[in-house]
């Protein structure tokens, strides 16, 4: 059988004070056509379908849009499991009569851990829990983090696992070794909000939701289908696709990635104001894309974002290169001020080299001469 795994479609997103629902829609408008072209026996969606617990209302309607014309008009079984960002609460309304026409969406943990057979492959969905709530549900004192949570769902799922058919598990967690990004909410303070991949052992495959990029994580059988658009800069240089699983009656699977291009990219653009807003540069740009820019000028600039925005009108955010290395250099202070066998002389040079990146000329050396002798007398008269 053929499923396409996505996740991580945060409708309702603000990114630097745009929704980003427009760009959604353009998105998963995309994503419908791929369903309609690959035709799968089912779509799994692993958790964060919202942005937060509470959506904008148009949130509410695309989601409700997009699911009626897959599963409904496409008659297209859907899989799908609440992630940290979103309701449980609000996700599990009406799932008991949404399985009447295939569409199996699980927002909370239950002591049924019953899969969802599908051409005889066996899908198995766990949405996203605090381990305080799997503790309580399951009845398990010794849950204290989300691997230990997590270890004991799948227990729970071994106990009635027939080996002789392939299981695939839907799930929305942080897999040790992953690779974040700015966009992905933190679980849990430290390395409690971890999960090792040993525990997903017993699965053909595992279709996770959480990590925004299909290359978070490397391993054989787990796998991230990443996020459909990007929704932070530290994001830009990812690509962005879903993936498509052919699976066979003894569990062994190919993958396929399909690339899905948005109607506005997200970038970051590094340069002078003048090369910036030269003609010959931005008329090889998409200039309606979404943009950071780090501008590489030293000297003053009058309302550099209006003057760029004049061209690119979707500048997010604004850099000054100087204004990265300063702040870098800024941690070593504290220990320069320590020092306390440095002359004054020397300790403002240290100072003046860590805020800026400017040279300490001869002629500010004198001007700072006098000023520190200046000091010294005042001090002595006083």
């Amino acid at each position: 059988m053929k499923f396409i795994h996505t996740a991580d479609w945060h409708l309702g997103k603000l990114v630097h004070g745009i929704y980003m629902t427009e760009e959604q829609r353009y998105i998963l408008e995309e994503f419908i056509k791929l369903v309609k072209e690959e035709k799968p026996d089912a779509v799994v969606i692993a958790g964060d379908l919202y942005d937060r617990s509470v959506p904008p209302t148009e949130a509410v309607e695309l989601l409700d849009e997009v699911l009626y014309r897959i599963n409904v008009e496409l008659d297209t079984p859907i899989v799908a499991v609440s992630g940290n960002h979103d309701s449980a609460e609000r996700l599990s309304f009406g799932s008991s009569w949404y399985k009447h026409s295939h569409f199996y969406l699980k927002g909370k943990i239950t002591k049924d851990f019953t899969p969802i057979n599908i051409k005889g492959v066996n899908f198995h969905c766990v949405p996203y829990a605090e381990p305080g709530t799997v503790r309580q549900v399951l009845e398990e004192d010794s849950v204290n983090s989300h691997h230990g949570a997590m270890e004991a769902i799948v227990k729970r799922i071994e106990e009635h696992m027939n080996p002789d058919e392939p299981h695939v598990f839907v799930g929305h967690a942080f897999v040790l070794g992953g690779k974040t990004t700015d966009s992905e909410r933190t679980l849990s303070v430290g390395g409690s909000g971890c999960v090792g991949a040993e525990v997903f052992r017993p699965f053909h495959y595992t279709a996770l939701g959480h990590l925004h990029s299909p290359d978070a994580i490397k391993h054989e059988t787990i796998r991230y289908s990443g996020s459909l658009l990007k929704y932070s800069f530290s994001e830009a240089s990812q690509r962005k696709s879903v993936t498509i699983v052919d699976m066979e009656k003894n569990g062994s699977f190919q993958l396929r990635e399909k690339v899905l291009q948005p109607k506005m990219d997200m970038r970051e653009l590094h340069g002078h104001m003048e090369e910036l807003l030269a003609p010959s540069f931005y008329q090889s740009q998409k200039v309606d894309d979404y943009l950071k820019i780090t501008l590489h000028d030293e000297g003053t600039l009058i309302d550099p974002i209006n003057q760029l925005r004049q061209v690119y009108p979707n500048v997010l955010h604004l850099e000054r290169k100087r204004d990265l290395t300063d702040a870098k250099k800024k941690n070593t202070f504290q220990a320069v001020i320590e020092d306390k066998t440095r002359s004054e002389m020397d300790l403002f040079k240290e100072f003046y080299r860590d805020m800026t990146t400017s040279e300490f000329s001869d002629e500010k050396e004198e001007v700072l001469e006098t000023v520190i002798e200046k000091a010294r007398r005042e001090v002595d008269q006083a």
